[in-house]
């Protein structure tokens, strides 16, 4: 038994998708993060139980969400994510046959920039462990790119996460803001100081191993974008981490 969760906030234009992916789960669990358009009304469609909790980050939201899935097996899934047609065949086929110390499943995700899959640049096959057994999987305690941790063993899933993250430029650009102050915490937490080199050195870095190393020229203008975007991610995180700091030390809350 499967129960797919997926956390939501306004996501009405988008979740249809989604949810059509996924609705021969044994149950839907939405997490809501109080959406003020039809989000959960097209779920309540599908029979969704709703769910609303005050969102902090990701991994707290969908930590919280555990406890309302009733099945063994969750299947964790993004508003902006899909499933293959054959998905559900493969996990259900797997899980009949994973031995008791198998917690956790990975599966490959598949990244499209402005409707074209990404295969370069470290974002394929970009490897999400999504499909766990609740008893066992928490998401680590994270500001941002938090994962599913577990006691036992994972394996591999054989079915891709289709992943429409990008429809336009401007959504990435906008999600960028939240993204790098979720960043800039977490390295406050884990103690992280700033540092010019860091500061100035990781995006050269980042953009010499995504495009070059890992290839992203191969994906064209795409490839080029997402190398430059992720290395200025680190330095809009490190400006951040600074500008916090600064704050701290006059005693000034941002």
């Amino acid at each position: 038994m499967i129960t797919a969760l997926i956390p939501t906030f306004n996501n009405e234009s988008i979740i249809l998708r989604t949810l059509n992916s996924v609705s021969w789960a044994d149950e839907i669990v939405i997490v809501d993060s109080y959406s003020n358009d039809k989000t959960c009304k097209i779920a309540e469609q599908f029979g969704a139980i709703i769910i609303k909790n005050e969102y902090v980050n990701s991994a707290k939201q969908k930590n919280w969400a555990i406890q309302h899935c009733h099945n063994e097996w969750v299947l964790q899934i993004d508003s902006d994510e899909e499933l293959n047609r054959d998905a559900e065949s493969i996990i259900r086929r797997t899980i009949s046959s994973s031995g008791k110390n198998v917690h956790c499943y990975k599966m490959p995700r598949k990244n499209f920039v402005l409707g074209e899959w990404v295969r370069f640049g470290g974002f394929y096959p970009d490897w999400q462990f999504r499909l766990f057994r609740k008893k066992y999987g928490r998401w680590l305690d994270k500001e941002v790119h938090s994962r599913i941790i577990v006691s036992g063993e994972t394996n591999v899933l054989n079915t891709p996460i289709i992943h429409h993250g990008m429809p336009k430029i401007s959504k990435q650009l906008a999600n960028l803001d939240r993204y790098t102050k979720y960043e800039a915490n977490q390295l406050s937490k884990n103690g992280q100081k700033f540092s010019y080199i860091r500061w100035l050195g990781g995006p050269i870095y980042i953009f010499i191993k995504r495009y070059f190393m890992l290839m992203g020229f191969r994906d064209g203008w795409r490839g080029l974008f997402l190398s430059i975007y992720t290395a200025f991610y680190v330095f809009v995180s490190y400006a951040k981490l600074l500008e916090k700091q600064i704050f701290k030390s006059k005693s000034i809350e941002l």
